[in-house]
């Protein structure tokens, strides 16, 4: 079901580049950050919240302004007690954060009463967690409302923000090294066809450069940066004691270029470097970062990549394309990385 509303939300995209690709005379230049992100937020809209996909791109509007919001405080000297002060930000928060919750809560009533009725909690990611809560009669809930409100906001933030960006970045990424997209083209219309042909999850599994692609993407401009971890025992690190309870930072964008760990070309795109795998890519087996490795490891990442195949096939069944001449390369950190600049790419309609 979700490899299929990818492939849907993907397709009314293309359909878009190509219109405009046609009036333009076959060539059309896209600013394809925005774009993705408007993907990526309908996509988890409609697999988070299925019939409630309207409310739902509600929640995802509110969430864009509320990270926006907490971005531009990041850099402010942080005076205590100043997030109660009635500022026309903290006001603005505050109204976004009840608009949030009580738009969540009326779509998890509607779904319990529907349960109640027999009419089941839905088959999209909120019913499924609904559900699963639930448990057998007579036991108790896992999860409070507090407990599924917060996960509802996760979905969005985690579940669209880092995809747009591994999409964005990969485009670029193919559209500067045209050998790589041509191979990735032939193996899509292997494996999934050509034009029209549905694209099943299990042709999705079988792009393996596709998945090395997204890989090398990941390594060299992963959306998270770094990671925040709290030791739990007393330990030594690099010559250094860390006492138990430290707060520490993993700078995940420069272990990813680390040369005594990924080798001589670190820096550069080679996506072979992940044929063997992920665990085989470089000199430890838990070097690659992306989604975080053991216990902690992001839950969402099968998800992710299948959206970036399903999409990435979408778009090479119908175009080639390349970087644009007035593109300026200048990744920043906006809570994601992502191109300060945008990404203009010019798309070409093929045969």
């Amino acid at each position: 079901m979700m490899s299929k509303t990818m492939e849907e939300c993907a397709a009314k995209v293309i359909r878009e580049w190509e219109a405009r690709a046609m009036v333009a005379g076959g060539v059309a230049q896209v600013e394809v950050g925005q774009q993705f992100v408007e993907l990526t937020a309908n996509v988890i809209s409609h697999t988070a919240f299925g019939s409630s996909y309207k409310e739902g791109r509600e929640v995802f509007e509110a969430q864009r302004e509320l990270q926006y919001i907490a971005f531009s405080t990041i850099n402010k000297v942080h005076v205590p007690g100043l997030e109660y002060v009635p500022t026309n930000t903290n006001v603005r928060r505050w109204q976004l954060n009840r608009k949030v919750r009580s738009t969540l809560m009326a779509i998890i009533d509607e779904r319990q009463t529907a349960a109640k009725d027999a009419k089941g909690y839905g088959n999209d990611l909120l019913g499924l967690m609904l559900e699963a809560n639930a448990g057998k009669e007579g036991q108790r809930a896992i999860m409070s409302m507090d407990d599924i409100v917060a996960e509802c906001k996760t979905f969005f933030f985690a579940g669209h923000d880092t995809t747009s960006h591994l999409l964005t970045w990969a485009i670029f990424l193919l559209g500067t090294h045209p050998e790589w997209q041509r191979k990735l083209r032939e193996e899509v219309l292997r494996e999934c066809g050509g034009v029209g042909a549905p694209l099943h999850g299990d042709a999705l599994n079988k792009l393996k450069l596709t998945t090395m692609v997204l890989y090398e993407t990941l390594r060299l401009y992963g959306a998270v940066t770094m990671l925040t971890r709290t030791t739990t025992t007393d330990m030594e690190l690099g010559g250094m004691k860390i006492p138990k309870g430290t707060s520490t930072m993993i700078p995940i964008a420069i272990m990813h270029r680390d040369e005594e760990v990924w080798g001589a070309d670190a820096g550069e795109f080679n996506p072979d470097r992940f044929r063997d795998g992920v665990g085989r890519a470089a000199k430890h087996p838990s070097a690659m970062l992306a989604f975080s490795v053991g216990p902690r490891a992001c839950i969402g990442q099968d998800f992710a990549m299948l959206e970036a195949k399903a999409t990435l096939a979408t778009i090479l069944r119908r175009f080639e394309f390349e970087v644009a001449p007035e593109y300026v390369h200048a990744p920043a950190d906006f809570l994601t990385l992502q191109p300060k600049c945008g990404l203009p790419v010019l798309l070409k309609l093929l045969e």
